[in-house]
């Protein structure tokens, strides 16, 4: 069943993608945050649709961004975990991205925020689609700074021999990031290039990708967001946040871009729990970021089209970040790269067709190359596997982080996330025959892809770029 309207004959839309980093499935108001407001972002989903059952490619920075930007799980493409300062790999230049995709179609296009793709000159955005890049070209805790902002002491060997943060715009090293401070202003600044990006192109499609570095830690707010909120730091810099949001839908209604402009939030992965008071909420999922589980890679995501997507609808259909560049493709008239992509068409679903469903399956891939769950609509099979738990600890405190066990045994569970959304109750017994269906899902997923536990190599794996 359609619901909302008879859609308008087809344009061109400007997309604005907005991607945060490490926000939780229960970080927005809509998804039940307390202690802080996000009212930018629960206006847009009552001004749109609600996605409830989105995945994260992967519950980690770099495979979360490759995936995203190419429509790729992101371990065809090469990619897994995060890519640290000494990395000597990146985007390969035989991928097609999103800004690639739509520059073939005229469109101006910009990053302001964090890249973590490579960080060598080939791999930069202006590289792979990109017209403006302005922004962080990984994580901001990749940096010789300790948790509480002191130069990082002798015996933390990794941080030590991380290099100066740096600050790039397009393809030079502009300023070094060496403060909290100057840490807490870098929302502020992707806001205002991503404002002043809109202004400029208000006569031109565009795609505008804002991935913020927060609430990634260390967090930090800009000073007229600092104690704002009942949650303490954490909250104030989700309000900084959704303040940017509200700032970029101002600049698209003040220069009459509202009705033609498809603008996308959402995250790259759940929320990294052993920092306590400095991560954020999954929202009752289990586990959060670097974990196969529902807390590691069930996001909130919102999207909002004035005039073409019904308003105030909620979504529960099984969609991915994956599915973003194949759906802006359709909508913006524009050709699937030549590459093999995993992402699917969900158009049908930001039309208001709930009883479509494009997605059925989905491979949750985690570590170099190990295939730890299949999921086929609410069946979920985690596979036996060692993975990462916070359960058991203590979280950390104030930016400190709390202890974590990275090689966990998981042993082989099927769970049913329509009445089990927590993945507490193993009922494979029960249902012998799901499991004898998603263990052959799990094979076609070796078959193609790989598997490091079962020691399978896949057949359509590819690359990542060398240095």
């Amino acid at each position: 069943m359609t619901f909302g309207f008879v859609p308008p004959k087809p344009k061109t839309p400007n997309i604005v993608l907005i991607f945060m980093d490490d926000l939780g499935y229960g970080d927005i108001g809509a998804n039940g945050a307390t202690n802080y407001q996000t009212p930018n972002i629960d206006k847009m989903a009552s001004e749109g649709i609600r996605f409830t059952n989105f995945l994260a490619a992967q519950a980690v920075c770099s495979a979360s961004r490759a995936a995203l930007l190419t429509g790729c799980y992101p371990n065809r493409i090469g990619f897994s975990g995060a890519l640290a300062p000494t990395s000597t790999i990146g985007i390969n230049a035989n991928e097609t991205t999103l800004a690639e995709v739509l520059k073939e179609k005229g469109y101006k296009t910009a990053i302001y925020g964090k890249w973590h793709l490579g960080h060598q000159k080939q791999f930069l955005p202006l590289q792979h689609g990109f017209d403006e890049y302005f922004g962080l070209p990984y994580s901001n805790d990749m940096w010789p700074v300790d948790y509480d902002g002191s130069p990082a002491p002798e015996g933390h060997f990794k941080k030590k021999a991380y290099p100066t943060l740096p600050l790039i715009q397009n393809n030079e090293r502009i300023e070094d990031i060496t403060t909290l401070e100057q840490q807490g202003m870098l929302t502020s600044r992707y806001t205002e290039k991503a404002v002043d990006f809109i202004k400029r192109n208000k006569n031109n499609p565009f795609f505008l990708y804002l991935p913020h570095s927060m609430p990634h830690v260390p967090i930090n707010a800009s000073p007229r967001f600092r104690g704002k909120s009942q949650q303490g730091l954490y909250g104030d810099v989700i309000m900084e946040i959704d303040w940017s949001i509200g700032e970029v839908l101002k600049a698209l209604k003040a220069n009459g871009l509202d009705q033609n402009t498809l603008v996308i939030v959402t995250s790259d992965n759940g929320p990294w729990l052993n920092y306590g008071n400095h991560a954020g909420s999954s929202g009752g999922y289990r586990e959060g970021k670097g974990t196969s589980y529902e807390g590691g890679q069930r996001v909130p995501c919102v999207m909002r089209w004035k005039g073409t997507m019904p308003e105030g609808l909620v979504c529960n259909k099984l969609s991915s970040t994956i599915d973003l560049l194949p759906t802006i493709a359709k909508f913006c008239q524009a050709k699937l790269p030549s590459n093999k992509i995993d992402g699917l068409d969900i158009s049908e679903l930001l039309k208001g067709n709930l009883s479509a469903e494009p997605r059925k399956s989905f491979y949750y891939y985690y570590r170099k190359n190990s295939l730890e769950a299949v999921r086929k609509g609410n069946w979920k099979l985690v596979l036996a596997h060692n993975g990462r738990t916070y359960e058991g600890f203590q979280p950390g405190n104030d930016g400190y982080p709390g202890q974590v066990n990275e090689n966990s045994p998981v042993p082989m569970a099927l769970y049913d996330l329509r009445r089990d959304p927590g993945e507490r109750y193993d009922v494979q017994k029960t249902y012998p025959k799901i499991v004898e269906e998603l263990l052959q899902l799990a094979e076609e997923a070796r078959e193609d892809l790989g598997d490091d536990i079962t020691q399978k190599t896949g057949k359509n794996n590819r690359e990542a770029g060398k240095e």
